[in-house]
């Protein structure tokens, strides 16, 4: 029967706030689907369903054949900020937007890189262990450190970067930041200093936290020869993306003593494979990629989410969670 409603794609993991706003609207039909599903099986419900006029994704990668598809794309949508899954250049031949969820979960992965520090600062890892294999009277050999005083190395001051930095202002650390596109005076406005050269600033840092995009200029950004120029007292945590670290590399500095020890929310391969070296070195903490899904966050998310793909329909999108800005020209 023909319908001239909306018909929106949205995975399981959009939270109610997010399916409510839809659910207000006569005017739009959700079809839910997995987070996991298959390339294969996200191309053959597109064509089932189509025409689908909107999507909002999770994990799943969308791009020039899921465009073919769908038949009638107004809007893709991201639960989250990170789109390095998404063909962006694809959407823009088509005229379609690719909006994010905004600040949504930016305190939820500030947070995180923070807990992250905090947790390899306070050996919180080796002491929960110490004290339950009755260790007690060693405790004097793994000495914890505080964050006070110490230099963290910001990279990347946008949405996330920011609040990170605002965190590690109120522990009293010294926050310096490496983001070629922001100007030396937003970034000292926010108490921070400026850092233009890398690689200069690299030995310095008592802790590196990275908050960039994955982009052909940021994979790869910490490899062997970078990792080389941190101190052997420094700490890595990246609730980024995997891939900005060459985890080879990373393995590497970490046995040979020329790092103290890292925090990974992310992966080059995600999950990363069962038995990871990476996982049996008691210096590195590690999460499967939840930075920025807290329950507050999945409900900031999937509000934001959906009223994003709701102001596209209505054929206003909300213009500063829109990445490729040339469609709105």
């Amino acid at each position: 029967m023909a319908t001239n409603k909306k018909k929106l794609l949205i995975t399981e993991s959009m939270s109610l706030r997010g399916r409510e706003l839809f659910d207000q609207r006569a005017d739009v039909e959700t079809v839910e689907f997995s987070n996991m599903i298959s390339a294969p099986d996200f191309e053959a419900l597109l064509r089932q369903q189509a025409p689908v006029h909107g999507v909002a994704l999770g994990a799943t990668r969308f791009g020039a054949t899921e465009l073919e598809a769908s038949q009638d794309m107004k809007v893709v949508a991201r639960i989250g900020v990170g789109y390095d899954a998404v063909d962006v250049a694809a959407l823009s031949r088509r005229k379609v937007p690719l909006m994010v969820a905004g600040t949504a979960n930016s305190p939820s992965v500030a947070e995180q890189a923070l807990f992250m520090m905090l947790t390899l600062a306070k050996r919180g890892v080796e002491l929960h262990a110490l004290v339950k294999t009755g260790g007690w009277a060693t405790r004097l050999g793994l000495l914890p450190f505080d964050l006070f005083g110490k230099t963290v190395l910001i990279i990347g001051f946008g949405r996330i970067g920011t609040r990170t930095a605002k965190r590690c202002l109120a522990m009293e650390m010294t926050v310096q930041v490496y983001d070629p596109y922001k100007s030396d005076d937003e970034i000292r406005a926010a108490g921070c200093e400026p850092v233009t050269d890398l690689d200069a600033a690299l030995p310095a840092a008592d802790f590196i936290s990275l908050h960039c995009p994955k982009t052909p200029e940021t994979t790869g950004m910490f490899d062997a020869a970078r990792l080389g120029l941190l101190k052997p007292t420094a700490y890595l945590i990246n609730t980024a993306r995997g891939g900005i670290v060459v985890e080879a590399a990373l393995y590497d500095a970490l046995v040979a003593g020329k790092l103290a020890g890292a925090g990974l929310d992310v992966f080059e391969v995600e999950p990363p494979p069962l038995g990871d070296r990476l996982f049996d070195l008691p210096n590195v903490i590690i999460a499967p990629h939840v930075a920025g899904v807290t329950r507050e966050a999945l409900d900031r998310m999937g509000e934001q989410t959906a009223r994003n793909m709701l102001s596209a329909l209505d054929g206003e999108p909300i213009r500063q969670n829109v990445i490729n800005q040339d469609v709105l020209a």
